[in-house]
């Protein structure tokens, strides 16, 4: 399954560290090689400062048992680099952990930073000194302090760019440490913060949502309420777009989360619109699914890509939770639209697209027609379903179809009137661009004469 595993086009979009519990698992479903996986690991954490799980790396690599002397002298340079940090760190941090302070503090980072200069003597460099401590904590593992230095260098920093690394930083220290409730506001924050921020190209503004397209995974798959934020997030218009030109793979967990989310059938169509425009850049068993069903109505080549996504699921990091979800609902989108096709369907072809038992299929189509509340029976006499198609009377269809007629009036009312209002200034512009012409012939007028009668004395 390694030809639909995400992983290798994923890495370039994440930190280091939140790579390596995808590593992690990949090794454990044994996707990839063991030693390359081995490898890939001691390569991924080799700049970051987790000496000690470097080494251990290292050791099952080469099969030893003592580190080289490197390792060591690597260890006693980040202590080192860490107690110096803390040491310059440690009267802004007493400062600010004192709730007198804190509650001091106000929305105005220029105010506070004034606050602390004047009553405290704080200056930049040290709340700078803040993030180079948070950055040096995250990079040894230790995200609890990580997530804290960065918070507090978030509300004092007046560096528009360090504060955006900074909500960075503290994103990924709480994805790390589980912490799905504050990673779930924090991430929204850092959405809000970029759509807010005027970058210097629009290629950077689209790398940073590329960027939290991909972090926000790991927070939508953990939080409860991360099937309908997955799904509103993503079908923004700019985040659409950014899946289209940037990361088209994303696709695959907007269409698992719009099939595992029945309540937001509504989003379906969007969705298979997307899936069409993206078809010639990126597809996989789960969107070719969607593809198969709703625009090409093949239900066998869907049924077929039903199973295929079973096995692609398992080995999803952040979709092997959701298997057994996507799998019924999944079974539902095709039965129902199989239903609204078909006239009278036979329940042994049905059971078998559907890859189940025959006594579970028939139970599964009862519950089906109850929840959906078709008009259908099942004759268990000749084994088959039979739909009563229902149509609509002329009259709702009249009133579904200008129901928003009031509506569209209204808008054309009002367009009309504001192109009337503005008319007179026009036709005054008008007039007063013709009145400069004519005055303009008229002042030419006399040139011209004198060119004609000095024309005319030459020639006699």
């Amino acid at each position: 399954m390694a030809e639909h595993d995400l992983t290798l086009r994923m890495i370039p979009s994440l930190d280091r560290q939140l790579v390596f519990p995808l590593l992690e698992f990949v090794s454990m479903k044994e996707v990839y090689k063991a030693e390359d996986m081995l490898k890939a690991k001691l390569e991924l954490l080799s700049n970051t400062s987790m000496v000690d799980f470097t080494g251990e790396l290292y050791k099952q690599i080469h099969n030893m048992d003592e580190l080289p002397a490197e390792f060591a002298e690597k260890r006693a340079e980040v202590i080192k680099k860490l107690e110096e940090s803390e040491q310059r760190t440690e009267h802004i941090r007493e400062v600010i952990e004192n709730p007198e302070v804190a509650g001091s503090l106000r929305q105005d980072k220029l105010q506070n930073m004034k606050l602390l200069r004047d009553n405290y003597q704080c200056t930049p460099e040290m709340v700078l000194e803040l993030y180079n401590y948070g950055q040096l904590q995250y990079n040894c593992g230790n995200y609890g302090g990580s997530a804290d230095i960065l918070f507090h260098f978030s509300i004092l920093s007046t560096d528009p760019e360090l504060t955006l690394s900074a909500m960075w930083g503290k994103l990924a220290s709480e994805i790390l440490l589980g912490n799905w409730e504050v990673a779930y506001e924090d991430m929204f924050k850092l959405k809000d913060t970029i759509d807010k921020t005027h970058f210097k190209s629009p290629t950077e503004q689209l790398q940073q949502r590329s960027w939290l397209l991909h972090w926000s995974l790991f927070v939508f798959f953990n939080h409860p309420r991360g099937r309908d934020g997955i799904v509103d997030t993503f079908l923004l218009p700019q985040y659409i777009s950014t899946i289209q030109n940037a990361c088209p793979w994303i696709l695959r967990y907007l269409a698992a989360a719009v099939v595992t989310n029945r309540r937001r059938r509504n989003m379906m169509q969007d969705l298979v619109k997307i899936v069409e425009q993206v078809a010639h850049t990126y597809r996989d068993p789960v969107t070719e699914f969607i593809e198969a069903l709703y625009v090409d109505f093949d239900f066998d080549r869907a049924a077929s890509k039903l199973e295929q996504c079973e096995d692609v699921l398992v080995k999803d990091f952040f979709l092997t939770g959701a298997v057994d979800d996507f799998v019924e609902n999944a079974r539902f989108f095709f039965a129902e639209v199989y239903c609204r096709i078909h006239k009278r369907i036979d329940m042994i072809g049905l059971t078998k697209r559907l890859n189940m038992k025959q006594e579970e299929c028939e139970k599964w189509i009862v519950k089906l027609i109850r929840d959906t509340r078709m008009d259908a029976k099942i004759d268990f006499k000749d084994n088959t379903v039979i739909m009563n198609p229902s149509y609509n009377p002329i009259y709702q269809q009249v009133i579904e179809r200008t129901k928003a007629l009031v509506f569209r009036s209204q808008v054309l009312n009002g367009a009309i009137d504001k192109r009337g209002s503005a008319s007179p200034k026009k036709d005054e512009q008008r007039q007063d661009r013709e009145q400069k012409v004519r005055n303009n012939k008229q002042q030419q007028k006399p040139g011209r004469r004198y060119q004609d009668n000095t024309a005319t004395a030459s020639a006699m």
